[in-house]
């Protein structure tokens, strides 16, 4: 590793902004992610520093970034971009990316057979549990034995956004959880 890359990684993991994502930099370098899933896309500069740094990591392998999230379909008071957007600003990172539109539970039950081996899921603050309840059954075909899940949730006092990875038996407890089916 080079020294500039060297310099970008310790800013990246120890001084950058929002203080929080420093953890998910250093679990990308410290796991050497190459494939990650967003349910719920954060900020576009988060996106580009992870797939950037995947790739720094992992030089001359294949990077994959995936996110699921509402894009235009998302409550006017949060912050949008649009699919179109969205694939424009990620495209030049070289990575393979695929964007889908939608809930995480109906995208997730059209796209995970073709999700495999994901080595980092970040699931955003925006999704509740009743939100992400159809979602679970999804994930455990989704992650292999090295896979790191981090569930955002907010601070209610300070309003930070918290990050916790997952334990396999906690994924595996919600993937059991029985769904309600809507009637046809």
């Amino acid at each position: 590793m080079s020294t500039l890359s060297r310099l970008k990684y310790l800013y990246l993991a120890y001084f950058s902004k929002p203080v929080g994502d420093r953890s998910l930099y250093r679990l990308i370098r410290r796991r050497k992610v190459k494939r990650i899933l967003e349910i719920g896309m954060g900020p576009a500069a988060r996106s580009l520093r992870m797939i950037g740094l995947a790739a720094r990591e992992a030089p001359g392998e294949a990077i994959r970034y995936v996110a699921i999230d509402l894009f235009e379909a998302r409550a006017a008071e949060q912050p949008s971009r649009s699919l179109k957007e969205t694939h424009t600003l990620l495209k030049p990172t070289g990575a393979q990316v695929q964007l889908i539109p939608g809930e995480a539970a109906a995208a997730l039950s059209r796209a995970a057979n073709s999700l495999q081996n994901m080595d980092l899921v970040l699931i955003s603050a925006d999704h509740d549990d009743p939100s992400l309840a159809g979602a679970w059954f999804y994930l455990p075909r989704m992650l292999h034995a090295g896979s790191a899940v981090v569930r955002e949730s907010r601070d209610a006092q300070s309003g930070a956004t918290l990050r916790t990875v997952l334990a396999p038996a906690e994924i595996e407890a919600r993937a059991a959880v029985p769904r309600r089916h809507r009637a046809a």
